[in-house]
This record gives C-alpha cells, sequence and structure tokens, in this order.
C-alpha cells in the first residue's frame, strides 16, 4: 500500500530512482498503471476460459485486450472527474507533474501489461486449467 500512503508522486524509492536517472517525475504510477493491464488480462482470461466464452484464443485475446484498455480508460476518466470535484489540488491528485501525455501513457502501459500478461502466462495458465480438468 505504499501509493495509498504517498501520492503517487511522493513514493520514495521512485524519488531516487528519479534522481538516479536524470528524470523530471516520479513514475510509482506507472507501475500501478501497467499492472492495471496485466493483472485484468488474466483475470478476464480466466473468467472466459472457465465459462468457454470466446472460442478462439485470437478472438479470445482481442477481448482481453480491448476489456484491460476499457478498464484503463473508465480509471482515468474517474481520476479526470474527481480532479474535477476537488477543483485547485487536481495537478496533485491526478499526479501528472507537467507530463501532458500522463494519459495516454498511462493507458499505454495498461495495453502493454495485457499484451506481456497474455504473451508470458498464457502457456502456464493453460497447463494449469488443464490440471483441474483431470
Amino acid at each position: 500500500m505504499i501509493g495509498g500512503h504517498y501520492t503517487y508522486a511522493e513514493v520514495p524509492l521512485f524519488d531516487t530512482l528519479k534522481e538516479l536517472m536524470g528524470s523530471s517525475r516520479n513514475n510509482y504510477d506507472k507501475v500501478g498503471h501497467f499492472a492495471q493491464g496485466f493483472i485484468p488480462a488474466l483475470i478476464a482470461r480466466e473468467i472466459i476460459l472457465r465459462n468457454n466464452i470466446i472460442k478462439g484464443a485470437v478472438w479470445q485475446s482481442f477481448f482481453i485486450v480491448c476489456f484491460c484498455l476499457a478498464f484503463s480508460a473508465l480509471y482515468e476518466l474517474i481520476e479526470w472527474w474527481v480532479a474535477l470535484l476537488i477543483g485547485e489540488d487536481a495537478e496533485a491528485f491526478l499526479g501528472t507533474q507537467g507530463y501532458i501525455w500522463d494519459t495516454q501513457s498511462d493507458m499505454g502501459l495498461a495495453l502493454s501489461g495485457a499484451i506481456i500478461g497474455l504473451l508470458t502466462l498464457s502457456k502456464l495458465h493453460d497447463k494449469q486449467l488443464a490440471k483441474l480438468k483431470v
């Protein structure tokens, strides 16, 4: 719960990384957005395969990636609405740290997380599901 204790822009480890890498921003939120694609992809895949909802691996993967992007977009919209409601501290809440492409890069990381999750864990997931059917 590091992100719950600090604001995303002030996580100490990533402040240190920021200084070491000569970056102008703390990128802790980027880890969360990658996970925002990676974890739901595996959950969605589990539901789709166990319930035999979509036939064909290509269509399954396509739907899973689309689901993860929709989830990420909804999160970004909620962030924006909350920022509008709180007003003057919106910059601190959003954690954009002056980066105008923050929302787009967040969604890009969720996309990457979903694709990498599917590419790296699908075979292992299939083996585990096969053991359950025995």
